[in-house]
Formats: structure tokens, C-alpha cells, sequence
């Protein structure tokens, strides 16, 4: 029996039930019903049963490729804030190092300029001493060259007396 013709029989058996009084509703045999259904399900379309099924297993392909989409975005989106945070370690890194670079600099230019102020002192000092040095050393030769003026006198005055007695 084909399609139709159970359509046609079901068609029948509504139109030839019973009228409830008093309503619109009609009376109808139960099992008379439900055997006609049987009988629609088992006549059903192949094509028909195979779109259930398509249409059922689309219906499961989107919800799988959703939940995909949803997994691939939310480890997109986890990725994503692991590379702002390395960045941002990255950056502070940077700073940090740059920081340190500075600090290490200014340490070394002021060690550098302590360093020749030290030994500018010592310069200063040792000069100092020198000049203190030097100042004594002049005034020994000069102790020495008056002795030596006044012996070189007395000799002069010795030979001019000695030339005035052979006169």
C-alpha cells in the first residue's frame, strides 16, 4: 500500500467517526488510529528516513564544529594572553636591563672621576713635597755658595793683604 492511499484510509476513518454531542470533537477507534499509523511509519519513504538522518547528523556536525570553533578560539584567545604576558615580561625585562645598564655607567663614571680626584690629591701632595723639597735643596746651596762667597772673600782680602805687605 502505498502512501497515499493510507493517507486517503485515515482521511476515511476520521470523516466516518462518531460526533462527541454537543462539540466539535469526533470519536475514533483507538487501535484503529494507531494501526494506521504503524502502517504510515513502515511506508514512509526511504528518502525520507535517510533526510531524518542527514538532517540529524547535520544538526550533530554543527554542534561539534561549534564546539570546536569554541575550543580553537578559547586556546586562541589563552595563546594570545600568554604572548601579551611575554611581551610584557619581555618589556620589563628591557627596562629592567636598560636600568641596570645606566646604574652600572654612573657607578663607573663616578668610581672613574673618584679615582682621578684621588690621584689628583696625591699629585697635589707629592708636588707640595717637592716644592717643599726643592725650596730646601736651594737654601742649602745657598748656605753653601754664601760660605763659599765668604771664603772666596777672605782668600781675596788674604791675598790683597799679602800684596800690601810685599810693597
Amino acid at each position: 500500500m502505498d502512501l497515499e492511499t493510507q493517507i486517503n484510509e485515515l482521511e476515511e476513518l476520521v470523516s466516518k467517526a462518531r460526533r462527541v454531542p454537543l462539540s466539535s470533537s469526533i470519536m475514533v477507534s483507538e487501535k484503529g488510529l494507531f494501526d494506521l499509523i504503524d502502517q504510515l511509519r513502515a511506508n514512509l519513504p526511504e528518502e525520507l528516513k535517510q533526510a531524518r538522518w542527514i538532517i540529524k547528523e547535520r544538526s550533530e556536525m554543527l554542534d561539534e564544529a561549534r564546539r570546536e570553533a569554541d575550543k580553537i578560539l578559547a586556546e586562541a584567545r589563552m595563546r594570545a594572553e600568554e604572548m601579551v604576558a611575554e611581551t610584557e615580561v619581555v618589556r620589563a625585562a628591557k627596562k629592567e636591563s636598560a636600568e641596570l645598564l645606566e646604574e652600572a655607567r654612573s657607578n663607573a663614571r663616578k668610581i672613574r672621576l673618584e679615582a682621578e680626584d684621588y690621584a689628583d690629591e696625591k699629585l697635589a701632595n707629592l708636588e707640595a713635597t717637592l716644592h717643599r723639597l726643592v725650596s730646601t735643596i736651594r737654601k742649602g746651596r745657598e748656605k753653601l755658595q754664601g760660605k763659599v762667597e765668604k771664603v772666596q772673600d777672605v782668600e781675596m782680602i788674604e791675598d790683597d793683604a799679602s800684596d800690601e805687605t810685599q810693597f
